[in-house]
């Protein structure tokens, strides 16, 4: 039997789940879920779900492959409310830019302005529309023809954690039942920003990261990403208001999945959609050069790159990413792209690791490496999680750092902890499996600083 969705549950929604200090979860649904099914002509077969590394090929990998047991779109059923159904060809919306859903809806002989109207109640008008009963105003043969050939969602939500703070972190099931995590930040000078994820997983195995203890299970679509701006907008934005930044520096390595991330940001800044300034949507690295290359030029999103050494000896060990490409081909390489860029700055994020990064040798260090690169600097908190071996630098140790680049010239900012109580802050996102990937030898001038905080 078919189901409806409609703004009534929505705000029944939001007053009975959003607005209580400890939230029953919301069970999704429990038909069988699977990977939403491409419109063959717009976009690439996802990529198999396997562990990558990103060091070199010679390396071990981080973690073994893993294999997906979803059995085939022929052979699955599933409920007819937005969502593929048993032997249909149904094209994701929410996973075209506004070019190819105008030329799809016209090759079922629908005028353009048909498309427009779609797209905005998708994305525009405060409607966010996640069923065809949502769709009102639309042409009745054109719903008709939505309903047999599109599919509308592909999250669905499982949880809700509200940090002391005001942060939200949303986990959604995806429909090969993994799940993501999604956080929401509100800020008291009226800037709200959601922090999607790019990847379930991350193949990066930065030390201080709670998420790359998961390995990469498989990247995102370009739907999944903008779904989870768009069911931030619609879930919370009548209770914390306008959400008006979005940074990818959830779960994953963004660039590791640059073609769905560069087509997100893409559908994320369309004027008569979603409509985010370029400037308030920020794509993270942690340095993969040919991709950060390859960004540069086809996005005018914002690039932030995930620096956190100023040596390639610990960056080699906190990052491994750095083995293949190194702080001086990194930096060198911004150096020279940004020289095209009119009036753009990069933001370089730097997690302080007490005792490993956060000295003023660190610090003078920083500012000679970041040399003729506009840029501003993000000194940002350690947030502690379950095995971690870090501690985070003192308020007092930081401030001083902070002082040394300033005194300097750099712009920098320092980074308040959002939703560490509901492991919803910097670092800590993720649930990794009885089986870990295995953290890295720690180089001897190090350990007994370790030891010293166990």
């Amino acid at each position: 039997m078919e189901k409806t969705c409609s703004s009534v549950w929505m705000r029944r929604f939001v007053a009975n789940h959003l607005l209580l200090a400890k939230k029953t979860p919301i069970i999704p649904n429990s038909s069988p879920k699977i990977p939403p099914l491409p419109f063959p002509s717009l976009k690439p077969p996802l990529p198999s779900l396997r562990v990558v590394s990103p060091i070199s090929s010679h390396r071990r990998p981080l973690s073994t492959a893993a294999q997906s047991s979803t059995p085939p779109l022929s052979t699955v059923d599933r409920e007819d409310n937005g969502i593929v159904t048993q032997g249909s060809k149904k094209v994701l919306l929410k996973d075209m830019r506004y070019s190819e859903l105008e030329k799809w809806v016209q090759s079922y002989g629908f005028r353009p302005a048909q498309a427009l109207m779609l797209w905005k109640r998708l994305y525009g008008n405060d409607i966010w529309a996640h069923c065809i009963d949502e769709l009102e105003g639309l042409n009745k043969d054109f719903k008709k023809m939505l309903s047999e050939h599109a599919e509308f969602r592909t999250l669905v939500i499982k949880d809700i954690h509200t940090a002391s703070d005001g942060t939200r972190k949303i986990l959604f099931t995806l429909e090969d039942g993994l799940v993501i995590e999604t956080v929401v930040i509100p800020c008291d000078r009226g800037r709200t920003t959601v922090c999607v994820s790019s990847q379930v997983g991350c193949a990066m195995n930065c030390q201080f990261c709670y998420t790359g203890r998961m390995g990469l299970k498989r990247n995102l679509t370009a739907a999944e990403i903008v779904e989870q701006a768009v069911f931030a907008r619609r879930l919370l934005s009548g209770e914390i208001g306008s959400i008006t930044n979005v940074v990818f520096m959830g779960m994953g390595e963004p660039l590791q999945n640059i073609d769905n991330v560069i087509k997100a940001a893409d559908i994320l800044v369309h004027e008569q959609g979603l409509h985010f300034s370029p400037r308030k949507v920020t794509v993270s690295t942690s340095g993969l050069v040919p991709q950060l290359k390859r960004f540069l030029h086809e996005s005018s999103c914002a690039l932030a790159v995930s620096l956190n050494a100023t040596t390639d000896e610990v960056r080699n060990w906190i990052m491994p990413i750095n083995r293949k490409y190194n702080l001086s081909l990194l930096l060198d390489t911004l150096r020279q792209e940004l020289r095209f860029k009119h009036k753009y700055k990069v933001l370089f994020e730097y997690v302080m690791l007490a005792g490993i990064n956060d000295r003023l040798e660190d610090a003078k260090r920083l500012i000679n490496l970041v040399q003729g690169i506009p840029c501003k600097i993000n000194l940002i908190s350690f947030n502690p999680h379950s095995g971690s071996q870090f501690r985070p630098t003192s308020e007092e140790k930081m401030i001083e750092f902070r002082n040394v680049l300033a005194e300097a010239g750099c712009v920098v900012l320092l980074r308040p902890s959002r939703g560490d109580d509901q492991m919803a802050a910097c670092g800590q996102l993720g649930k990794p499996g009885e089986i870990q990937v295995p953290l890295l030898r720690v180089p001897a001038q190090f350990q007994t600083v370790l030891e010293a905080s166990l």
